[in-house]
């Protein structure tokens, strides 16, 4: 039986390594794996084999010949990491928000291979050999990572290991990126992925954060482990919708899905979220208030940095209705601003999620898991499955929930991904007030900004689209057919695979 494949990735070479193991008789699963792993190697500035994942996914119905192939079943996997038992923040007031003391438990590594157990028809080796090459053999320095160096090139300069990565002799930033020492670490991992954790490549890497400041010890590597959970869902016109729980924000996107008030549902969901927001391992979650099913009760709210560079997405969808949508990240761009030259692994700053707020839900606890931003979703019908993802910080909520409003029915998913949005913020959207941000051609964009005005919100109309906005990514199979789309925004792209070959959406 021919495979059918539709994925959708910020980064050609994302869509060459889901080419290449479809190619090899690989399905969605392992296309969503290795164009995730490549992406570690390619754009830094977003993800690493040192961030976190976050990801759902669907099992297969059934196949062309009517055979049963799978449960049909969605699952969340939460590779989130932890942050150190031997954390210790006296003197400070708040949570920094880049440096060592930001770096928590990566989890990506492990979120690769429990993603890999939910489906994968290929050795977890095969799915990373695309990633290793790019690693060894170099790759030509994209636009996007090319203006993230300009955009931190202080913090880039700073830190020896990514400066020898990014920055030539001259101190400009390089045109290619040769990662010997990372190609080495996956060539590790894809051996034995135990290993990142477990073993002499996790002494290695603790050895480095040690060097770095960093009181993540091997305990905390040892202790980590993705989980495989039930997601959150509701039913909207006949689609479920799922998203992943708590520590994430799966939530606050449920709170507004098919939404009569829109901006008015975003602004309270917003408010929850970011009163009520934390890991369950440190203490009672309120879902139900995180959904505005219920009041809650209110905290201080907390401050939290701007994610620039942020996140990458990665959606597939398979002709026999296995759906990934997964979502892994640095959080800020180059994450932690560190970069561990023994093993390659540009760290994370996920902890800065943190609040040092006595009561809140995501106060900093050895052992405890920051509120998390990463934001998948996917949706099911009779006739339908779609995989729905985004690169877009704490706005990822609203930004889904704009395209999920017509995923199911539009024609042109390229249209829908670039159709104009809006978000609301403040200092993550670069603005010293609550502004209700939109693009030009917002649709219905009077009815918000009236909207906005009730709830007290500034309103601004960018002049063209923006990053803010988010880059989405969506995979889909709808009626037997199977098609994807990125978003213009980036440099996201959409690509339907077989073992015969592919084609660009």
């Amino acid at each position: 039986m021919t495979t059918s494949v539709a994925l959708a990735a910020p980064h050609p070479a994302a869509l060459d390594a889901a080419r290449a193991v479809v190619a090899a008789g690989g399905g969605a699963v392992d296309a969503a794996v290795a164009a995730a792993a490549a992406l570690a190697v390619v754009y830094p500035h977003q993800c690493s084999a040192g961030g976190d994942l976050v990801a759902l996914v669907r099992s297969a119905d059934v196949d062309r010949r009517g055979v049963r192939s799978g449960d049909g079943k969605t699952r969340a996997v939460l590779s989130i990491g932890a942050a150190a038992v031997g954390i210790d923040l006296a003197g400070h007031d708040r949570m920094p928000f880049s440096g060592p003391l930001t770096i928590t438990v990566p989890g990506a590594v492990a979120g690769w291979a429990r993603v890999a157990t939910l489906g994968a028809r290929l050795p977890f080796a095969e799915l990373l050999a695309p990633a290793i090459a790019l690693a060894e053999n170099g790759v030509a320095v994209s636009e996007g990572v090319r203006r993230a160096v300009e955009g931190r090139r202080e913090h880039v300069r700073a830190d020896p290991g990514l400066s020898g990565l990014l920055l030539d002799a001259a101190g400009e930033p390089r045109s290619v990126l040769h990662q010997p020492a990372l190609a080495s670490t996956l060539r590790t991992v894809a051996d034995d992925w135990t290993s990142f954790y477990r073993g002499r490549l996790a002494e290695r890497l603790v050895a480095g954060l040690g060097r770095l400041g960093s009181p993540l010890a091997a305990v905390d590597l040892a202790a980590h482990e993705a989980e495989v959970v039930d997601p959150l869902s509701t039913t909207v016109d006949g689609a479920t919708w799922y998203a992943a729980p708590p520590p994430t924000q799966g939530a606050t996107l449920l709170a507004i899905l098919g939404s009569s008030d829109p901006l008015g549902d975003a602004y309270r969901a917003r408010a929850a979220r970011d009163s009520l927001l934390g890991d369950p391992r440190g203490g009672p979650i309120d879902v139900d208030a995180l959904r505005l099913r219920t009041s809650g009760v209110a905290v201080e709210a907390v401050v939290a940095p701007k994610p620039w560079g942020d996140t990458v997405a990665v959606t597939a969808v398979g002709a026999d209705g296995t759906a990934v949508t997964l979502i892994q990240s640095v959080f800020q761009s180059f994450g932690a601003g560190l970069l561990e030259p023994e093993t390659g692994v540009v760290l994370h700053n996920r902890g800065a999620s943190f609040t040092l707020q006595t009561g809140h839900p995501g106060r900093v606890r050895p052992g405890v898991r920051p509120p998390h931003t990463l934001c998948p979703s996917l949706a099911v019908t009779p006739d339908a499955v779609v995989a729905l993802g985004c690169m877009g910080g704490r706005s990822q909520a609203w930004i889904l929930a704009q395209v999920a409003a017509d995923v199911l029915d539009a024609d042109d998913l390229a249209a829908l991904v670039a159709r104009p949005r809006w978000v609301i913020g403040s200092q993550e959207i670069d603005r010293e007030v609550d502004t209700l941000l939109l693009e030009p051609g917002t649709p219905g964009s009077d009815p918000l900004a009236h909207a906005a005005g009730n709830l007290g919100l500034a309103v601004e109309t960018t002049p063209h689209r923006h990053d803010n906005s988010g880059h989405v990514q969506v995979a889909r199979l709808r009626n037997g057919v199977v098609d994807a789309a990125g978003d213009p925004r980036a440099d996201g792209r959409g690509a339907v695979f077989s073992q015969r070959g592919g084609h660009d959406g």
